[in-house]
């Protein structure tokens, strides 16, 4: 449904976003046959503003396929509601340095061919009612393989990334009984759907799944696409659950970290659930001066991040100068956009991600005395970013009241919060930080990769033991833990743990032993970005989940 291609094209919410255009990155550097399908989304998602009460406002944030992406002679129509909805796909080319080209395409609807209402179908990501989610899913799914047809692709596996492009497993299986008349039946033909399809499901959390009505369903798409009693035993009796849909209809399925398919095991028994982590692409999230650092003495870590597992033999002062470097960009980025004037010899806090409950960006606030009392011994510094979803009244809760304990925390403590997080401005922050906060309720996050990215730039990561960082966490050695490994203290502890650590061995280290700091620094490089990069996970999926017996 989202996939970040660049900072101008509104095509993504947030991290999985994020994390395709990552993929398409690491598919040109591997030279992999694969073309991506998502949906156009003209007017985007959120473009964000906050008021003086500190409260997010939300504004259309539109662009132009045409002024970055050509659009392509061929159309196919998907009947919904009695009508044939066009879709036309736009092409945009991700190429790697060395030319290599990977293709995306961008499903429109807004043709003069289509009545009005069915012109605003791919208009805004994730917005609207259930009907018009379940209409974006239709296009998305039933449109993207008639129009990879149509276009020439041969696919020999389909890659359904989230539940959202399930739907194309009920248009593979209509096309087999097409096909194949004689075929034995549904489950004969489910098994050759399965055969070609691979399912990665992204989150824990319930409203992440995407269900819609039968009813809904039978009025938008027709009752004689695929007959109902033929659909329900694979998406759910009560109501079509997308995630389901493609679980039953996919022959490899796997979370996004080791502990995410544990749980999502937990959540679906009966199901096999692989696990390959998510992975970051190491060029794109790489600050300039770490880049250079790096090329000096690895100068294949673009194309090969695993020999990142050098980078513990960088001299110390290359790499505090080189972070030095992206820190003044980050405090010079705080200074114009919220006119916040930070220090460069005080540690910085970072936290930047989606607004919402279960990531509690409130945890850091939870005691504000003790805050001060940790800040008049060892003087620290945060800044903040992240949209709440439109119909998170939770999240947008929260922006409201960070910005109200900022207020209180002035002027001890320096705290800003930058408004409209986006590809770019995540690029400056988990490059300039000095310590990447992320603070999930378990088992709430799926992986994560914004920890990742700061690791590339020799950010010390300070997490809950959730998603990646189960993984990755050394602690004292690649970052710090919130909440103790297998641990059997509830989510309450995270706060004090929090400020314990905080007070007693994150910024004693930082004031007091700038030696092991930057050893740390170069042990998370060498442990976390050697590893943690999207060569890796697409090297995996190529053998586990393309290549199958």
């Amino acid at each position: 449904m989202e996939i970040a291609l660049r900072p101008e094209i509104h095509t993504y919410s947030g991290g999985l976003g994020i994390l395709a255009g990552d993929t398409a990155r690491s598919c040109a550097d591997l030279e992999l046959p694969v073309v991506f399908v998502t949906l156009a989304s003209r007017a985007g998602y959120l473009r964000q503003a906050i008021a003086a009460d500190g409260s997010q406002v939300g504004h259309d944030d539109p662009w132009s396929p045409a002024d970055w992406a050509t659009p392509l002679d061929a159309m196919i129509a998907v009947q919904m509601e009695g009508r044939s909805v066009w879709i036309r796909p736009w092409l945009y080319v991700v190429t790697c340095p060395i030319g290599h080209p990977i293709p995306v395409l961008l499903l429109d609807t807004d043709l003069d061919q289509n009545a009005p209402e069915d012109r605003r179908i791919t208009d805004r990501l994730y917005g609207g009612d259930e009907v018009y989610r379940l209409k974006q899913e239709i296009v998305l799914g039933i449109g993207g393989v008639r129009l990879l047809q149509a276009l020439g692709f041969a696919i020999a596996t389909y890659h359904l990334n989230e539940g959202h492009a399930a739907f194309l497993t009920l248009e593979l299986l209509r096309r087999r009984r097409r096909d194949q008349p004689g075929s034995n039946g549904l489950y004969h033909e489910a098994d050759h759907v399965r055969d070609i399809c691979v399912f990665t499901t992204h989150t824990p959390v319930e409203a992440g799944h995407d269900r819609f009505s039968y009813e809904d369903l039978e009025r938008v798409l027709g009752s004689d696409f695929v007959p109902l009693d033929e659909i329900k035993p694979l998406a759910g009796e009560d109501r079509l659950n997308m995630t389901r849909l493609a679980l039953n209809l996919s022959g490899y399925v796997n979370g996004v970290a080791r502990r995410h398919a544990e749980t999502t095991q937990q959540m679906f028994p009966g199901y096999r659930i692989a696990a390959i982590t998510n992975g970051v692409h190491a060029p794109t999230w790489t600050h300039p001066a770490f880049a250079q650092l790096y090329q000096k003495i690895l100068p294949n870590w673009g194309h090969e991040p695993e020999v990142l597992a050098w980078a513990d033999q960088l001299r110390d002062e290359d790499v505090w100068a080189a972070h030095q470097a992206a820190k003044h960009d980050l405090l010079k980025e705080i200074q114009q956009s919220t006119g916040v004037a930070m220090d460069s010899g005080v540690p910085l806090i970072g936290f930047a991600r989606r607004m919402t409950g279960y990531k509690r960006p409130d945890l850091l606030f939870a005691d504000l005395q003790r805050l001060r009392a940790i800040n008049a011994r060892f003087p620290f510094q945060v800044v903040m970013a992240g949209k709440a979803h439109p119909h998170d009244t939770q999240g947008q809760y929260m922006i409201q009241d960070i910005h109200d304990r900022m207020r209180q925390l002035a002027p001890d403590i320096r705290v800003a919060f930058l408004p409209n997080y986006d590809m770019k401005l995540a690029y400056t922050l988990v490059a300039g930080a000095d310590v990447w906060l992320n603070t999930p309720l378990p088992p709430l996050e799926a992986s994560g990769t914004s920890g990742m990215k700061a690791a590339l730039n020799g950010v010390l990561n300070f997490s809950t033991l959730d998603g990646w960082w189960v993984e990755a966490c050394v602690d004292g050695v690649t970052g710090w833990s919130i909440g103790q490994r297998g641990a059997s203290e509830g989510a309450e502890r995270h706060g004090p743990d929090l400020y314990d650590k905080l007070e007693g061995q994150v910024l004693p280290i930082y004031y007091q032993d700038r030696a092991r700091w930057i050893g740390m620094m170069k042990q998370g490089i060498s442990k976390i970005a050697s590893y943690f990069n999207s060569q890796r996970m697409m090297r995996r999926y190529t053998t586990e989940a393309y290549v199958r017996p």
